[in-house]
């Protein structure tokens, strides 16, 4: 049960992730108007200006780019269906939970890599890394409770 529990809780997280990715140009006007309300680094809010700004012309005047972000969107809905061979037979597909944790751990070097080429500040790159970091945890406690369970399990 406790399985079934981080598993919907990482799911979760992945479909709001991926569902978010679609309404960017909104999302970064919310956060440019609440940043403007709010005491918040100058940094911070000249970034999210600069993005918004970048998405909302991009948006107007070349629509399609988004297609890619909308690509970004599906991936995260896909992989979080791919979670559902460990909510069935969690023993058996304890490999999707591995593999989970090596995407996690790809996220590091993308940022970096790709955060430098595109000129990205770092610690924005630092947030994006987050996502590797923070996402890994629930599957660490995942991986440790399906090896418990098949502990269990040959034992009995």
């Amino acid at each position: 049960m406790r399985i079934r529990a981080w598993l919907l809780f990482f799911v979760i997280a992945l479909v709001i992730s991926g569902v978010t990715a679609f309404p960017l140009v909104a999302e970064t006007q919310l956060l440019a108007r609440a940043l403007h309300a709010v005491p918040a680094p100058d940094a911070l809010v000249g970034w999210v200006d600069r993005v918004h700004a970048g998405l909302a012309v991009t948006g107007r005047d070349h629509p399609f780019i988004a297609y890619g972000t909308d690509w970004l969107a599906f991936a995260h809905l896909v992989i979080a269906a791919a979670f559902w061979g460990p909510w069935r037979d969690p023993i058996r597909n304890v490999w999707v939970i591995e593999w989970g944790m090596i995407c996690c751990a790809g996220v590091i070097p993308l940022a970096l890599i790709a955060g430098h080429i595109r000129d990205l500040p770092f610690w924005w790159q630092v947030i994006d890394m987050s996502f590797g970091v923070f996402g890994v945890i629930p599957l660490l406690v995942i991986r440790r409770l399906i090896r418990r369970l098949e502990a269990e399990t040959a034992t009995a």
